[in-house]
């Protein structure tokens, strides 16, 4: 399983808390050159995941159209503008 493969699997929440841990341990400053980069490349793949997570989430969210009576008439797809 290469390091994308498992990124792939994780949720929004938890690739968020690695990500978190990993700038953490970044900024300490006490982890040797080869962890650093490798920290920073995993970091990079999260931060990828991410992304596109929120992007996938930002497209299927829909706001509620409001009928005559002031209920709701149904959903349409969310203006991005």
């Amino acid at each position: 399983m290469s390091k994308t493969d498992d990124v792939a699997n994780l949720s929004f929440e938890a690739a968020m808390r690695e990500l978190e841990d990993i700038v953490s341990t970044l900024e300490k400053g006490n982890v040797d050159l080869d962890k650093s980069i490798a920290l920073y490349e995993r970091g990079e793949i999260l931060k990828k995941h991410c992304e596109s997570l929120l992007k996938s989430a930002e497209a299927r969210i829909e706001k509620i159209v409001q009928g005559p009576e002031g209920g709701a008439a149904g959903v349409a797809p969310l203006d991005v503008d």
